[in-house]
Order: C-alpha cells, then structure tokens, then sequence
C-alpha cells in the first residue's frame, strides 16, 4: 500500500508530479475521516502528516464517542482523564471501566463506539448464595470478573439483577452466560467434572427482562438436553454458552434506563445442580450479531 500511494506523488525517476496526498489539507481529511472507523482512521494516520495531524483531531473523534460518554468518564478518578484529548478518550473508555465496586463493566467497542456492558455474578441476587452447601465462588480466568458462582445443589433456583444506566439510543441485547458442569485445571489441562451436574433436563429455565419504560420478554432454555445435542453432534456441557434474554430499545436521552432480569427454576419437584454462573452481557444488537459471525472483532 505505501509503494502504490508514493506513486501519486512521485514520478517513475522519483521527481515530483504535481499534487498528491501530501498536499491534501487537514481540515478536509478530518472531514473524510468522521466517515470512517477507529481502526481505519489509526491506520491512515500513518501515511504523512496532515494524515495524522486530522487523526488526533478533537473534532473526528468526538463525533465517535456515544453521547453520554461523560457519564463513564464519571466512574473513573479525575486525574485519569484531565487534559486528554478526545482520541486518548477513547482508547481509554475502549478498555473496561468497572464500577458498583467492580461488579458491573462498561466499555465503548473498539470499531463502533457504541456501549457494551457486563453484569458479574455478585452484582445479581442469586437465592442460597451465603449458604456454602449451595453455592461456592470459584477463582477463575475464564471470567472477565475473576470469579463464578458455582452452585452444588439446590431445589429453589432464583437470580434477579437491577441496572440503572443512561443508555444512549439503541437497540440493546441482553444475554446470560453460563456453564454446565465445574472446570478446573490440572497439569496444564482444563478438566470438567460433572459429578453434580444434574436437572437441567427435566424442565427449562427460564429467562426474562423488563424495563421501566414497560418493555418486557421472556424466554425458556433447557440447558441439559443430552438427547437432541447428541443428534446434532454438539453438546452443552463444558462450555461457556450465552444464553438470549432478549432485546430492549432506548428511543432518547432521557433519564436513566432502569432494566431488570431474572433466571428462574422454581419447580421444587426436582433439584438441579452443577452449573457455573458467570456474568450478564447488554451490548447492541447487531454489533453482538456481526462478532457472533465473526465480522467483529
């Protein structure tokens, strides 16, 4: 890509042609570039100076932060953010922000900017959860938050979380992620034991989501179909899967959307057991569509 660009400014014995990139003015490629993505936009600024003159202007990427990007400058410490420029933002919101004392995370997308989200299990009201013949807490790396709640057994299973946020406008997905079955490593190997994995077969478990505008959904998922995985050559257990609530829509920038999930199983004709609770993801949904295809990175 650089020999052919040095071709519209160059001449075959390497004299001047006349007008090329170089001569382009800043102001209109800091037009250009309010077009495109944060990564094309840091790829470009490699080619002259009035490339990268418009790639670090405050201008370009102000128009690339969602609207309410104060409100999560606000959750880090002043000095963290003082004096940078709109560019520095956004690479620093682009990484997770926690907040609620490290239960919940909130980060812009690296190509979109748009507001992603993540929900830890001790930012949700799980049922039994101070009873350790229930459940455990389970250091781990495979959780962005450190730490899943791991549960043994129980007859009564009940998680519900509340979050209120100032979501810019858009069309947001609101997704579980759980694990049958307890992972662990040994000699370098990630292992699964199953030994309390068990009624998730019986009867689903269901999902749902309200809004305090009156949205609302529900879903169920039987998370331990042995038969119908079997047939279709893959398998549930021991592996992290993420589970569709649903969808909710931020219309304006009104005030703070109050959202509210559950996951029940309720039935105490039957206990349930062996399951690992990670986190609840709210993230634009197409943008969870596209990296689900993997067009996103």
């Amino acid at each position: 890509m650089g020999a052919s660009l040095s071709s519209l400014t160059e001449g075959a014995n390497g004299a001047a042609m006349g007008p090329g990139l170089g001569d382009i003015p800043e102001s209109c490629v800091a037009c250009v570039f309010t077009y495109l993505t944060p990564p094309e936009i840091c790829n470009l600024a490699r080619l002259n100076r009035a490339f990268r003159g418009a790639a670090s202007s405050d201008s370009v990427w102000e128009q690339k932060l969602p609207s309410n990007y104060q409100d999560l400058l606000d959750f880090l410490p002043p000095e963290r953010y003082q004096n940078l420029s709109k560019k520095d933002i956004f690479a620093l919101l682009s990484r997770p922000v926690p907040f609620d004392d490290g239960k919940k995370e909130v980060w812009l997308d690296r190509v979109t900017g748009r507001i992603c989200m993540s929900i830890s299990a001790k930012g949700m009201a799980i049922t039994g959860v101070e009873d350790r013949r229930y459940w455990n807490w389970v250091p781990t790396e495979e959780s962005r938050f450190h730490v899943v709640a791991y549960l043994q057994q129980i007859w009564w299973f009940e998680i519900e979380g509340l979050l209120k946020f100032p979501f810019p406008p858009d069309i947001y997905t609101l997704s579980c992620r759980l694990h049958l079955g307890r992972f662990s490593k040994r000699l370098g190997r990630r292992i699964c034991n199953f030994d309390h994995t068990h009624g998730w077969d019986v009867k689903p478990l269901r999902f749902e989501l309200s809004t305090s505008d009156g949205q609302e959904a529900f879903c169920e998922y039987c998370l331990d179909d042995t038969e119908q995985y079997e047939a279709n050559g893959s398998h549930k257990r021991g592996c992290w899967m993420e589970y569709k609530v649903g969808e909710f829509i931020v219309n304006g920038s009104g005030p703070a959307s109050e959202v509210r999930f559950s996951m029940k199983q309720i039935d105490c004709t039957h206990s349930k057991g062996g399951l690992c609770v990670d986190s609840v993801f709210i993230i634009p949904s197409d943008l969870r569509d596209r990296k689900r295809k993997g067009i996103l990175k």
